[in-house]
């Protein structure tokens, strides 16, 4: 028998996520191209497993090919090559189902997808009708059927990536997801979720503090509810909590909340600095860095409850991701 320590997850992060291969720069489009996205590679992809999926190329189709798209009913289109008329409906949901059994042994913490795509678009996909009009109701194919598979894994489109508060909330989401995820493989007891629940408390609040009231009374029964009942409804509110941006005005509570457990240490000046700048975040002149930062600092110098240590809304993500940088 091996005498090696197994490392834990949470000791070495081990995020993997699902991607359009095209976004990785491999020339799989119907055009031959690629689609290289380069905060996705050089960037995150510092801090993630990628795992590639091409739909049309893994059910055959060659590079290039005919054009294809989705026409008919959004909520069931089916996936056509206008040109030909050939119909790649059943061939790719039949693929897509065995897939997504693979890809559930991987056990993905999150997918970004090809926008526009009629077997990848997640938001907006142009649908045809009968007279060939197109309408932005659609989704893709293998998309809908991810989604379908897995309702709380984090979801997002490439190009909406680009906005700010979008990347922000993907980002929290996946790392989130990852640690519950790590927590259900490693810890799956009462005591873990309190722990996890607590540790989680102002990142919720910064995003939805009405998901997070309704989680309360889940914990409480920790212990008294069947475990994978409990995991169930908590993991659902959890999930839907974090799809709602975070918000300026939120952020500037949950700042002025931990300011609270310093406000017998901090001098008067110390004090007005600190707000001085929590409402020049609020009011879009610092990104929230700068008074995070400066709260961090008197946290570390000062003593608070441990739970406020334990916070993972203090240290989210990799600070290299720089995604509270911006104004």
């Amino acid at each position: 028998m091996s005498d090696e320590k197994k490392v834990s997850c949470f000791e070495e992060p081990r995020i993997r996520l699902g991607v359009s291969t095209c976004l990785m720069g491999e020339p799989v489009r119907y055009d031959g191209g690629h689609k290289l996205d380069r905060f996705l590679v050089n960037t995150l992809g510092e801090f993630v497993e990628w795992v590639p999926v091409c739909p049309e190329v893994e059910i055959g189709l060659p590079v290039p090919r005919e054009t294809l798209r989705l026409v008919g009913d959004p909520d069931a289109p089916r996936l056509v090559a206008p040109a030909s008329g050939s119909d790649h409906t059943e061939r790719m949901q039949t693929w897509a189902h065995k897939r997504l059994d693979d890809l559930e042994q991987v056990r993905l913490h999150g997918f970004v997808f090809k926008k526009d795509s009629p077997s990848s678009g997640l938001f907006r996909v142009r649908v045809y009708d009968a007279n060939g009009i197109p309408q932005r109701t659609g989704t893709g194919i293998f998309a809908r059927e991810v989604v379908r598979r897995f309702p709380l894994l984090p979801v997002e489109e490439e190009g909406r990536l680009h906005d700010v508060a979008l990347r922000e909330n993907f980002i929290d989401r996946i790392f989130v997801y990852y640690r519950w995820t790590c927590m259900l493989e490693e810890t799956p007891t009462p005591g873990a979720l309190v722990a996890f629940h607590t540790a989680h408390k102002l990142t919720m609040m910064a995003h939805s503090p009405a998901h997070y009231r309704d989680m309360g009374p889940l914990v409480a029964q920790a212990g008294a509810l069947p475990w994978d009942d409990l995991v169930g409804r908590y993991a659902t509110l959890l999930m839907e909590g974090l799809q709602v941006l975070a918000s300026p005005g939120k952020h500037a509570n949950v700042l002025q909340h931990l300011m609270g457990y310093l406000k017998d240490a901090l001098s008067a000046a110390d004090k007005a600095e600190l707000l001085g700048l929590i409402e020049e975040y609020r009011t879009g002149f610092v990104p929230l860095i700068v008074p995070l930062t400066l709260l961090k600092h008197h946290l570390g110098r000062h003593p608070v409850p441990d739970w406020v240590h334990q916070q993972v809304y203090l240290n989210p993500y990799p600070k290299e991701l720089m995604l509270r940088n911006h104004v």
